[in-house]
């Protein structure tokens, strides 16, 4: 059985895993839910890839793809998942499985929850040109296993290759989403890249966040899904460019790229308040909350002798230096009483 950690670097997991693993994982899967092995298994090089190679009924190499038999994912991952837990609920109690979850896999889920939905949108968008070809796409993802992402699930329950999930986890080790039918399932492999911060959010500046083999990609800046050609345009930001910006999300990556000191010195910002703390600045944005920020200096001289200044970003609401300096340390105006400033 894998510890939180391996279930961990198995969602995280790049590269090709091992085929014949995976492989042997789907059959047993099937077996494991009493159902003869599927006839095939076929390979594709992104989710992506596999739902277009069911919707034309074509393999990527053009070739017909032949009878692919009823769906069978409630039979083969639906109904072990939910038994597993009907036990293990009835063997910890409410309170007891509550527990369970929120030291095994809780957390997990709940980065692993935000790729997976942007790998849906973005096949969605890609693959989808109306209203019915949107609802079969839909359709056709809900008919998925999540593979290497169904890990946080794995975490809570006993997944050796005894188990009822058995099966299930050796695909997840090796592989990423894929789907059960009667007589063929189809197995994608996993992406080559994927990119997250310190914190754990979808991140990265100078190229995708997932990549796929098969050129499927997603893009993202501190978590927020953005264009491939937005990212391209971040080097060549200017205080008008931003201010043009209709988006207000687009708008405030953008600000945290160029940086909100140097967006407040270019767009002509004025101090609204000024004391003993520091300096109070604000700017009006269209369609969007003011930039507030406090304006302070660090009193400990850095190694060369010089003050260091640092721009705090501060709610809008904010009227004077003292509120924002206190409100940066949690605190209300009326306790903050620094001995130094920082």
């Amino acid at each position: 059985m894998m510890d939180q950690d391996s279930w961990r670097a198995a969602a995280a997991a790049t590269g090709p895993g091992d085929r014949a693993a995976a492989e042997e994982g789907v059959r047993l899967a099937y077996r494991r839910a009493g159902l003869a092995e599927p006839e095939r298994i076929l390979w594709a090089r992104s989710p992506r890839e596999a739902v277009r190679t069911l919707m034309t009924a074509a393999h990527p190499d053009g070739s017909p793809l032949g009878t692919l038999g009823s769906g069978v994912r409630d039979t083969v991952v639906g109904a072990p998942w939910a038994a597993e837990r009907h036990r293990l609920h009835g063997q910890l109690g409410p309170q007891g499985w509550s527990g369970h979850w929120r030291a095994t896999g809780a957390a997990l889920w709940e980065s692993t929850r935000t790729l997976v939905d942007r790998i849906r949108a973005g096949i969605v968008e890609e693959l989808a040109t109306d209203r019915k070809e949107e609802t079969q796409v839909r359709l056709l993802l809900l008919d998925a296993a999540l593979g290497q992402h169904d890990a946080a699930w794995l975490c809570a329950f006993e997944s050796g290759d005894d188990s009822p999930l058995g099966g299930l986890a050796a695909v997840a080790r090796n592989a990423g989403w894929w789907w059960p039918y009667e007589k063929v399932a189809i197995v994608s492999e996993r992406p080559l890249t994927l990119h997250r911060d310190e914190a754990g959010r979808l991140d990265r500046g100078d190229g995708p966040v997932l990549g796929y083999a098969d050129g499927f990609e997603l893009y993202a800046w501190r978590g927020m899904p953005v264009p491939r050609a937005f990212l391209d345009e971040l080097t060549t930001l200017t205080a008008e460019r931003i201010r043009g910006e209709e988006n207000a999300e687009l708008r405030r990556v953008m600000l945290e790229y160029y940086g909100y000191d140097r967006y407040l010195e270019e767009s002509g910002a004025q101090p609204v308040h000024r004391d003993e703390t520091g300096v109070l600045w604000r700017v009006e944005l269209a369609g969007d909350e003011d930039v507030v920020m406090v304006e302070v200096v660090n009193s400990t001289p850095e190694p060369d002798g010089t003050s260091r200044t640092y721009w705090l970003r501060v709610p809008p609401a904010t009227r004077t230096a003292r509120e924002a300096a206190a409100w940066t340390f949690g605190l209300g105006a009326e306790l903050y009483e620094p001995l130094q400033q920082t």
